[in-house]
């Protein structure tokens, strides 16, 4: 019997269980290396790090829920979960991040190069394990999410430090290095199934929908979480100067005082001590973060109307639970 009281991701976990522990024989078949034993045990320390494998279970649920009895659903998994350990070897370079997952970055352990390098090893497995289902849709879908990540990447770089940002580009920015991998996510388990158009397409929305509404919930959580939540330290989005849109919904309603404030922490990168807990006080004054609050809520509701549309499923509520638990971690 499911404990219907379990986190929906867990309920997931458990109905997923024997793909899951192929998907991950799998992953660890493909990251292994024969000449360069350095990808591994980097790529073992990111993919074994208690990481919640979401993006992997979106896709064996959507393939499931549609019907699929055969084992390419195993191949999309494993390449969407490549592709997300990839962008995270990738960021952490850019970010000159210290913390993944509660433990400390690859880049930090290895180096630069080698977190790049073996980044790029991941992406040419995933590509070919693509290529294992035979389905040029699926290849597709999942070639034009890769560049869909990096372009949003790239916005954001060129995005970063700029108070003129607006909710208009992050919200590309967003769809662009996070949505874009759960809409792919769904799709192609859609697709591998076979789905009526109509589903594909609401796969797709769900997916668009709930990477939105997580990475809103991430970017709040790093002026009110912990370390255990997030996986990094709080306030590590403010120390890299990200404008991100509770400090962008700030901004835009900033007096003169406060506009110097965010010119110098954020445009300068000038910070001191204190500086965080004072952009903290800012966004509350504004109802910056509760306004924030609200947008994930509504990316969430939309999650939930996607998925309803497909037929009636016990992993289609799972996948509504799912959307409303995501930004229960801000309530």
């Amino acid at each position: 019997m499911m404990d219907q009281a379990a986190k929906p991701q867990d309920r997931l976990a458990a109905w997923l269980a024997q793909d899951m522990d192929l998907v991950n024989g799998l992953i660890r078949t493909r990251m292994a290396s024969e000449h360069a034993p350095r990808i591994p045990e980097v790529t073992a320390h990111l993919v074994e790090a208690g990481g919640k494998r979401l993006r992997p279970l979106l896709t064996l649920a959507a393939a499931r829920m549609c019907g699929y009895d055969g084992p390419f659903h195993v191949h999309l998994a494993a390449t969407v979960e490549f592709i997300h350990t990839a962008t995270l070897l990738h960021d952490d370079v850019v970010d000159e991040s210290a913390r993944r997952r509660g433990r400390p970055t690859a880049n930090l352990l290895w180096d630069n190069k080698t977190s790049v390098l073996v980044g790029d090893y991941l992406f040419s497995r995933s590509f070919q394990l693509m290529v294992e289902t035979g389905s040029l849709r699926v290849l597709d879908i999942l070639a034009n999410a890769s560049a869909t990540i990096a372009e949003g990447e790239v916005l954001q770089l060129t995005a970063a430090q700029d108070l003129a940002t607006t909710e208009g580009v992050y919200l590309q920015v967003v769809r662009g290095k996070t949505a874009a991998l759960f809409s792919a996510a769904t799709e192609v388990g859609g697709v591998i199934a076979g789905a009526d158009e109509r589903h594909v397409r609401a796969l797709f929305d769900y997916g668009d929908a709930l990477g939105v509404a997580f990475q809103i919930v991430d970017d709040l959580l790093d002026y009110g979480g912990t370390v255990a939540a997030i996986g990094k330290n709080p306030g590590d989005d403010f120390r890299e100067r990200k404008l991100t849109l509770p400090v962008i919904k700030a901004v835009a309603q900033a007096d003169a005082t406060e506009r110097a404030f965010w010119t110098r922490t954020i445009a300068k990168g000038d910070q001191q001590d204190g500086d965080l807990a004072q952009a903290m006080a800012i966004m509350a004054r504004h109802g910056a973060m509760e306004a924030a609050r609200q947008d994930a809520l509504a990316w969430a509701a939309k999650a939930r109307t996607a998925i309803g549309t497909l037929p009636a499923h016990e992993l289609r509520d799972m996948l509504a639970d799912l959307a409303d638990y995501v930004v229960e971690r801000i309530s």
